[in-house]
C-alpha cells in the first residue's frame, strides 16, 4: 500500500514544511517535512556529561555548505517520498493491514513517521491493531501526546487526526 494524498497533507500539516535547514528540538539538522539531513548526527550526545567527555555535541555538528540554502518544493517532496517508503515498508512489516482499510494504513504511517518505527513496533497500539481490536488501537493514539514529559497541543491535535483517520472507512 501507499500513503494516500489525504495522509500526505496531514503529515505535512503536522510536521510543517521548511525549505531552509534548521536544528530541530532534538538538535538535529532537518529540512523539508522532518527530514534528518545527517543520520550520523543522531549518534552524538545532546548534552555534555562526565561520561561523554570531549565528544562533540549534536548542536555543534556543522551544516554542510551545499545544504545551507533554500530548498525547492520538488526537492522537499522527493525527500518526503523517500522517507515515507521506509515507514510504509515498516508498517507493512509490523502490522497486518487489510487492503480495504486505507485509513488504518495512513494513520499508522503518520504515527510511525512521528514517533519512529521502533516505538510503533513496541507499542500497545500495534498489538491491539494486530489482534483486530481497532477501537482499542484507536484509543492508544492519545497516549502519545507528550514530549519531555509535557502534553503538547500540537501532538494532541495530530493524534486526534490520526485516530479519526484510523477509524475512517
Amino acid at each position: 500500500m501507499n500513503t494516500s494524498e489525504q495522509a500526505l497533507a496531514s503529515i505535512k500539516k503536522h510536521e510543517g514544511v521548511r525549505l531552509r535547514p534548521y536544528l530541530c528540538p532534538a538538535k538535529l539538522w532537518t529540512v523539508g517535512v522532518g527530514h534528518m539531513l545527517y543520520p550520523e548526527q543522531a549518534r552524538l550526545p545532546v548534552v555534555r556529561t562526565a561520561d561523554n567527555g570531549n565528544f562533540p555535541l549534536r548542536r555543534d555538528y556543522p551544516l554542510k555548505p551545499e545544504d545551507n540554502r533554500v530548498w525547492d518544493i520538488d526537492e522537499v517532496d522527493a525527500l518526503l517520498a523517500q522517507d515515507l517508503k521506509r515507514f510504509e515498508s515498516g508498517v507493512a512489516r509490523y502490522c497486518s493491514i487489510d487492503p480495504d482499510r486505507q485509513g488504518q494504513f495512513d494513520a499508522l504511517v503518520s504515527f510511525a513517521f512521528n514517533v519512529g518505527l521502533g516505538n510503533l513496533q513496541r507499542s500497545t497500539l500495534r498489538m491491539k491493531h494486530n489482534r483486530g481490536d481497532y477501537w482499542g488501537a484507536a484509543s492508544e493514539f492519545m497516549k502519545w501526546t507528550k514530549a519531555a514529559g509535557k502534553v503538547l497541543p500540537g501532538l494532541v491535535s495530530r493524534r486526534q487526526d490520526e485516530a479519526r483517520m484510523y477509524l475512517s472507512p
